[in-house]
């Protein structure tokens, strides 16, 4: 410590730490006061998109004045060390107020909730969606309010939407159900999230606890919100409603506004109708009946296709969508061989031997069809250093594939294709190891499984491999 940035700003001490900079408690000698600089880590810094998204949390927060957000101070560059310069909140974050005393109190969690709540509201008003809300972006100052900060994956309101499709960003036990997909993210997105995090404040646990970022992606994708007063029967009916209807798997069952959810909060804390009183319950908004399908046509529509499969069902050899389609009607996986090109419906990656991080959020990358874009590896220097690295990709059934086509831009490395019944393992070989390079076909050996993974074992004359398009047949 003692290193001087910008010839200003004093390194005093680390104060966190994470995947892409590192935050320090600096002591700025212009101004006689604590900062908190977050520098962008080293090797990083040759990235131009790791970059730019450092420099777009400057640019965006820059924007947000508001009590319960961070203050920006300074931006800048140092012998190519980016670094964005914040107010020092000296105290410790959410996260670490519940691991340290456990479930709060329903009128503090709420009243802290309604903190957080305010602060993207006043962020979402001018344009920017955070993305990442979770206890350790939540900061309490030495009066116990609350201030959000880590905008560095936040992006900003356009007609496009704010994430290809394919891109997971964020971290997954908070995440939402159309974010842990790869889809469009919106203000909804962050109104779940919040939900998501009330629910720990209340019970001292997260709300869908797995072993990695696939596992409880998924339990959000697939699993309805879970009862706070299963844990905590002292919180009132109506606070626990909030919660499931923050957490609705549709976003248009959940709080239309995060100023419709700060009301309902602020309703809350009202001693007529709060935590005390209790007397109303929210409900999630009903459909109207423009959203509800006919399920006449479709009642018919089944019924003829369930003759149809019983009748045929030992003369066709069902394809991809034909097989989820006798699932459906037959209630039984499908495990012959597939018949034609498949297509993969989840994507994670594997990396046992390593932190578990090996850049999940590109994972589908590999298989949205997009040759242009790739999940890639992390950087090694001197080689991969442990037995292997994976992406495993998931069928959403279990199907028997004759072979595997992987595409890279980066060839040279070696891989085989492992296969399992789980995201998480374990895997067992089905092919030859191959090197690869462009378009390259592994063939298939292997029983019927519903995950199969790319298991690079080398990477030949590469610091970093990428997968670009992975296809299935």
């Amino acid at each position: 410590m003692g290193e001087l940035i910008a010839e200003r700003y004093e390194l005093e001490e680390v104060v966190g730490t994470g995947g892409m900079s590192s935050v320090y408690r600096a002591h700025d000698r212009l101004l006689e006061r604590d900062v908190a600089l977050k520098v962008l880590h080293q090797e990083f810094t040759a990235d131009t998109d790791y970059v730019e998204r450092f420099r777009r949390e400057a640019r965006s927060v820059a924007q947000l004045s508001h009590p319960n957000i961070v203050t920006v101070i300074d931006r800048g560059e140092q012998d190519g060390r980016q670094y964005i310069v914040f107010e020092y909140v000296k105290g410790e974050n959410l996260k670490a107020l519940v691991q340290r005393v456990g479930p709060l109190p329903e009128e503090e969690a709420v009243r802290l909730a309604l903190q957080i709540g305010r602060a993207l509201g006043f962020a979402h008003d001018n344009g920017l969606v955070h993305r990442d809300v979770k206890p350790q972006n939540v900061l309490l100052n030495g009066d116990g309010e609350a201030k959000v900060t880590d905008f560095g994956i936040a992006r900003s309101l356009d007609v496009g939407g704010l994430t290809q499709t394919g891109t997971v960003m964020g971290t997954s036990d908070y995440i939402a159900p159309e974010q842990a997909r790869g889809s469009q993210v919106d203000t909804q997105s962050d109104i779940y999230s919040l939900g998501a995090v009330l629910y720990e404040l209340l019970t001292g646990k997260v709300p869908f606890p797995g072993d990695n970022f696939v596992a409880v992606a998924m339990r959000h994708i697939n699993e309805p919100p879970p009862s706070v007063r299963e844990w905590r029967p002292d919180v009132s009916p109506r606070l626990d409603a909030l919660i499931r209807r923050a957490m609705a798997k549709e976003p248009r069952d959940r709080f239309r506004s995060m100023d419709e959810l700060c009301a309902e909060l602020s309703a809350c804390l009202s001693p007529e109708t709060g935590a005390s009183g209790a007397q109303t319950m929210v409900v999630p908004r009903r459909r109207s009946p423009a959203d509800r399908p006919s399920v006449g046509p479709l009642i018919l529509l089944l019924g003829g296709l369930a003759v149809l499969a019983a009748t045929l069902g030992g003369v066709f050899a069902f394809t991809d969508s034909g097989s989820q389609l006798s699932d459906l009607v037959g209630n039984k996986k499908s495990t012959g061989a597939t018949a034609g090109p498949v297509k993969f419906t989840a994507a994670s990656a594997y990396d046992p031997f390593g932190d578990n991080s090996e850049h999940p959020e590109r994972a589908r990358e590999a298989i949205d069809g997009n040759p242009a874009t790739a999940w890639n590896t992390e950087h090694y220097n001197g080689g991969l250093n442990k037995q292997g690295v994976g992406l495993v990709l998931g069928l959403g059934a279990t199907k028997k594939l004759s072979k595997l086509v992987v595409r890279s831009l980066t060839p040279g490395f070696t891989a085989k294709i492992e296969s399992g019944s789980s995201p998480n393992g374990p895997f067992k070989p089905i092919s030859d190891s191959q090197e690869v390079g462009g378009n390259t076909t592994f063939s298939l050996n292997g029983g019927a499984a519903q995950y199969y993974m790319v298991w690079i074992t080398d990477l030949g004359s590469n610091s970093s491999v990428e997968v670009n398009e992975v296809k299935g047949s």
